[in-house]
């Protein structure tokens, strides 16, 4: 839970989650070193030099470390994860949705388990997107258009093989699809994550809900102009974010022309943890600001309000998540238990100490 100076409390919902294994055991291709020192370079990039990690801990931290980096400080309060199966890359997989079970078992109030489905893979793909909503009871599916698969180096949202796998999320009630539509990680073809594909995919499935990952970057103009038009598009700001470090301008820019054509309601904040640590994030982005004249352009609010939906509001409407509700659990759930939090929990819930057990 963020709590400003004023005492006013953000309850923070991190969107964009992973558990990855890039340890040079798990790796079998040169794409998967190649994919992580993409990682770490934007890891480097963005992050203040005394939050940096080294590249061995980078490559593979594992559940403790994720579960402290979150929780530990109350940076967030739950978190989304979204697998990233890369299994032309990695023996394992790179963080796939049995890797982030093992943390969402533990907490399952804490997290949101994602799947995820690649139509390529056919009928075997179909019964595995009908497991995982099975065994898991998934609500929605991050899809990574660019993943090499054999001789294929990506596909479409807008495929009619895609279509077939969208009617199924359709009807199991897997509503949330999670698309990443940004900047490529070495060595992905960039072209594959354009974001001209979910255009029509959103008109057909109005019933779904298409969070687009990164917003686009940095095909954002080609974003807004699809979201302005479908209003079950959604902008997912992991990789956003982190700009307000060092681009604080560009970052404002990119916040104004969001709010402009989507507006508060449907933008919803994301770490994309281990990429960067949402304690040092989350602080930056309720610090940032739209410059004087960017406010006058965009003519937006970037304020207390709109920091609160996209922090935490939005993906609460879109997972039925009540917030309220879980400030009142958090006050003795494992989490607060393991990492000390009865106080912090106990003042945002506004009902004293939680009861000590009989």
């Amino acid at each position: 839970m963020y709590v400003t100076d004023d005492g006013e409390e953000i309850f923070v919902i991190d969107s964009h989650l992973h558990l990855w294994d890039a340890s040079e055991e798990n790796i079998t291709h040169e794409g998967g070193e190649q994919f992580i020192q993409c990682f770490y370079d934007y890891h480097t990039g963005f992050t203040p030099e005394e939050k940096q990690w080294s590249l061995d801990e980078y490559r593979q931290y594992g559940a403790d470390r994720m579960a402290d980096d979150l929780f530990g400080n109350a940076a967030v309060d739950m978190g989304i994860f979204q697998p990233t199966y890369l299994n032309d890359f990695y023996a394992e997989g790179f963080n796939t949705i049995g890797d982030n079970a093992e943390l969402a078992e533990r907490y399952p109030e804490r997290f949101v388990l994602n799947g995820r489905f690649d139509p390529r893979d056919g009928e075997a793909g179909m019964r595995e997107l009908e497991r995982q909503k099975e065994e898991y009871d998934i609500q929605g599916v991050k899809l990574y258009t660019a993943e090499w698969n054999g001789d294929s180096k990506g596909w479409r949202l807008d495929s009619e093989e895609s279509f077939e796998f969208l009617e199924k999320c359709s009807e199991l009630g897997i509503e949330n699809i999670h698309p990443h539509k940004g900047p490529t990680i070495r060595p992905l073809n960039r072209d594959a994550f354009d974001v001209a594909d979910v255009d029509d995919a959103a008109t057909s499935f109005p019933e779904l809900n298409f969070v687009v990952e990164h917003v686009g970057l940095p095909r954002l103009d080609d974003f807004c102009w699809i979201a302005a038009q479908e209003p079950n598009v959604y902008g997912g700001l992991a990789v956003a974010a982190p700009l307000a470090v060092h681009r604080p301008r560009k970052f404002g820019e990119i916040m104004g022309e969001l709010l402009f054509w989507l507006g508060e309601d449907r933008l919803l904040f994301g770490s994309d943890y281990a990429l960067w640590n949402p304690d040092w994030l989350v602080e930056t982005f309720m610090e940032a600001e739209l410059t004087d004249e960017q406010q006058e352009e965009y003519g937006v609010d970037f304020g207390l309000e709109t920091k609160r939906k996209i922090l935490g509001e939005n993906a609460a409407e879109l997972y039925d998540i009540d917030i309220e509700a879980k400030k009142e659990q958090f006050r003795s759930d494992d989490v607060t238990e393991d990492f000390g939090l009865a106080d912090h929990y106990a003042d945002a819930a506004g009902t004293g100490p939680a009861p000590a057990d009989d």
